[in-house]
């Protein structure tokens, strides 16, 4: 993770600790512009929401983290409080009852509400490895979280990037295939997964995978540094552009 993004992180969550919403919903707003893919942002984002008054916009930011992780109990006790808020009381009711299942029914030798801590602890220790320039050490505690909860999306996608950094491909496009087959319109794992092509020099199969991401969402940073890419080779790869200059 970017130094910077961990700065914006800490920063936001301290203003949250002590009740300044609006600055904390600002920086964990500037993380989401870089990385929109956080479902603890997209949480903490919701619930400064709420606590600001405006339900409609944290029921948004709570349904964009249960996307990206739909065993994330705490996301789905505050969109059931949200609904409930704003008089949705069946919606509220169904919500509570799905935290409920997701919280009992882990399938693991841990409550899923236990398992999804120790989840996200792997991945935040994956972090400060990988900042620290070991991304082996990252990738042993990605797999430790992705096996606690395979569904947290997003943690799973920090396993193939590192997958992707250490050279490992086809394990990381094995990761990025399950991963979409989940959430087919997960866009940063769409990305890694056109770089995976990229990388094995498979141009056309990156394109293609590039393509849908712009189909879904064209100004994307990321995308566009990519499209970037493919323009420079096919200039550096065609004979005309020569005579072009």
């Amino acid at each position: 993770m970017d130094s910077g993004v961990e700065q914006l992180i800490q920063r936001g969550q301290n203003a949250f600790e002590r009740r300044d919403y609006v600055a904390a919903l600002a920086d964990f707003r500037a993380v989401l512009e870089q990385n929109p893919d956080y479902a603890d942002i997209q949480h903490m984002a919701g619930l400064c929401l709420s606590f600001l008054g405006q339900p409609e916009a944290a029921l948004e930011a709570f349904d964009r983290a249960l996307e990206l992780n739909e065993g994330y109990v705490e996301a789905h006790i505050n969109r059931a409080i949200t609904l409930n808020e704003l008089g949705r009381y069946d919606e509220a009711r169904e919500a509570f009852e799905l935290a409920g299942e997701f919280e009992h029914g882990g399938g693991g030798p841990y409550p899923a509400g236990v398992s999804a801590r120790l989840a996200n602890g792997h991945a935040s220790l994956g972090d400060l490895y990988l900042a620290a320039g070991a991304p082996e050490a990252a990738l042993e505690q990605y797999r430790a979280a992705v096996e606690l909860r395979p569904r947290f999306l997003d943690i799973r996608n920090k396993l193939a990037e590192t997958l992707i950094h250490l050279g490992r491909l086809d394990e990381a496009e094995s990761e990025l295939r399950a991963l979409l087959e989940v959430n087919p319109h997960y866009l940063v794992a769409r990305l890694n997964l056109g770089l995976v092509h990229y990388r094995r020099g498979q141009v056309d199969e990156a394109s293609g995978e590039w393509g849908r991401c712009r189909a879904q969402e064209p100004d994307h940073p990321q995308l566009r540094a990519y499209l970037a890419l493919l323009d420079r080779d096919r200039v550096a790869h065609d004979p005309s552009s020569d005579d072009a200059s």
